[in-house]
C-alpha cells in the first residue's frame, strides 16, 4: 500500500467481469480507479450473459474481494463432476464417454456474479453511460490522458492517471492502436445459447423429464456430444438451466462489431426443427422453451506477443480473446486482475514497467496455452480435421480419445 502520498490511478474501460475484478485488485493494491463503461447503467438482468463455471483458485479470488466470503456459495451452484457422453442421434440415447468427479468448479449466472462484484465496490469508482475514445501517453509526466464522451451529454471530457486498463473485451478498442492489423480467428462454429428460468414449472414434465435424464444436474457438467457437434448442459441457482449448442457453419456475414447476434423467429424454429434431429427430446424440450435464445459467433486468436505497451495493458478478453470450451474466459480475466494488482502492490507506480513487464511475464505464457488448448478441443468436440489424426466419432472413440475430452487436460488446470 502506498502510504503518505497521492495513491496512483488507474483508468479502466469496460465495465463487464474483467473490468470490475481488475477494479477490485487494483484497490486492494491501494490504486485509485475510474472505471468508464459505454451502458447508461449496470445491467439488472442479463440479455446477452448466460452461465458461466469458476474454477477453485477464481473463487478464492473472488472470495478474498467480498465483504463476507460465503456470498459467493450463496450465488452459485456446485459443479464437482465433469461428464462427456454420446448422443445416438437415431436411438436419442445417450452413454458415458468419461467422467471426473473431482471436478470442484462452481456454476455461476453471469448476472449473478458480476452484481456480486459490482456490489462490493463504492459506486464512485463508476462512470456510466461513458463511451471510450482515445488516449494520449504524455511521455515526460509519465501519465495517461483518456478521453471519454458523456453519452447523455454529448460532452467531451479528459481522464488523466498513471495506467490504462484495457478490459474491453476481444473487440478491445484500446488494443486497436497497438495492433492495427489484429484479427479474430473464426473457429468455424457458432452457439446456440439459452438460459430457462423454471421457477414457475418446476413440477412440469418439461422438468420431471430432464432430471431424469439427466440425474445430476445442480452438481453437474454435461457435455452431450453427436456427430459433428456437442452441447453443454447444467443446472445455475434460483431455478435455471443454461443450455450450449455449437453449430458447424461458414463464417456468417456480422453488421456492427458484435459477437452476439439477435435471432429471428424464422431462425429460432429452424434451429429447433435441427434439435430434434440430433438430441434426446428431454433436452429439445428445455430449448424449446427458454425464452429468447441468442446466438453466438465463436472466436478466438492466435496469442499475442505483448499485452503491455508504455502505460496501456490489456486483461481478459481483450489480451487473450478465447472459445469458450475450457470455461478460461472468466477465469482468466479474474486471475489476470489479480495478478496485475500483485504486481502493481509490489513495484509501485515508481517503477510502473517493472510491474507491467512482471505481469506479462506471469500470465502471457499461461494464456496463450490455454486458449491453444481450448481451440484445439474445440475442434475435436465439433468433428473437425486436425493435424495427422482423423476426426473425433464419439459412436467409435477409443478410451484414451475419449479421455482428451476431460476439462482437467487443460494447461495450468487448477
Amino acid at each position: 500500500m502506498m502510504v503518505g502520498k497521492e495513491k496512483a490511478k488507474a483508468v479502466i474501460v469496460g465495465g463487464s467481469i474483467a473490468g470490475i475484478s481488475t477494479a477490485h485488485a487494483l484497490i486492494s493494491a491501494g490504486w485509485d480507479v475510474i472505471l468508464i463503461e459505454k451502458t447508461s447503467a449496470p445491467p439488472t438482468g442479463s440479455p446477452t450473459g448466460a452461465g458461466l463455471g469458476l474454477d477453485p483458485l477464481s473463487q478464492q479470488i473472488i472470495q478474498s474481494w467480498l465483504p463476507l466470503p460465503h456470498f459467493l456459495h450463496n450465488t452459485t451452484l456446485p459443479l464437482t463432476i465433469d461428464q462427456n457422453q454420446a448422443t445416438d442421434s437415431e436411438k436419442k440415447i445417450s452413454k458415458t464417454l468419461t467422467r471426473d468427479e473431482c471436478f470442484n468448479f462452481r456454476a455461476a449466472h453471469w448476472a449473478d456474479l458480476h452484481g456480486l462484484l459490482y456490489n462490493a465496490l463504492p459506486p464512485s469508482v463508476f462512470l456510466w453511460g461513458h463511451l471510450f475514445l482515445s488516449f494520449h501517453v504524455v511521455d515526460f509526466k509519465g501519465s495517461i490522458t483518456t478521453k471519454v464522451k458523456v453519452l447523455k451529454t454529448g460532452e467531451v471530457i479528459n481522464i488523466v492517471g498513471d495506467l490504462l486498463v484495457a478490459a474491453d473485451g476481444c473487440l478491445s478498442s484500446v488494443r486497436q492502436k497497438y495492433l492495427p492489423d489484429f484479427k479474430l480467428r473464426y473457429s468455424g462454429y457458432c452457439a446456440w445459447r439459452g438460459v430457462l428460468d423454471f421457477s414457475k414449472i418446476a413440477d412440469s414434465d418439461t422438468i420431471t423429464g430432464i432430471r431424469k435424464a439427466y440425474p445430476e444436474l445442480g452438481k453437474c457438467l454435461y457435455f452431450d456430444l453427436g456427430s459433428g457437434t456437442h452441447a453443454v448442459f447444467y443446472e445455475l441457482l434460483n431455478k435455471k438451466l443454461n443450455w450450449i449448442w455449437y453449430v458447424n457453419q461458414p463464417e456468417p456475414q456480422v453488421k456492427g462489431t458484435s459477437v452476439t447476434m439477435k435471432v429471428s423467429g424464422d431462425m429460432i424454429e429452424k434451429m429447433y426443427q435441427e434439435a430434434e434431429k440430433v438430441w434426446i427430446p428431454e433436452l429439445v424440450k428445455v430449448m424449446r422453451e427458454t425464452k429468447e435464445p441468442f446466438l453466438n459467433f465463436i472466436y478466438d486468436s492466435d496469442p499475442l506477443k505483448k499485452i503491455y505497451w508504455d502505460s496501456v495493458v490489456l486483461v481478459g478478453d481483450a489480451a487473450h480473446p478465447t472459445t469458450p470450451h475450457c470455461l478460461r474466459s472468466t477465469n482468466m480475466s479474474i486471475l489476470d486482475a489479480s495478478v496485475l494488482g500483485k504486481c502493481l502492490e509490489k513495484w509501485g507506480v515508481e517503477k510502473l514497467e517493472s510491474a507491467l513487464e512482471e505481469y506479462e511475464s506471469i500470465r502471457l505464457p499461461v494464456t496463450s496455452k490455454q486458449v491453444l488448448h481450448a481451440r484445439w478441443l474445440g475442434r475435436i468436440k465439433q468433428g473437425l480435421v486436425l493435424p495427422q489424426r482423423d476426426p473425433f466419432n464419439p459412436k467409435s472413440a477409443t478410451p484414451d480419445e475419449c479421455q482428451e475430452l476431460l476439462q482437467r487436460n487443460t494447461p495450468f488446470f487448477q
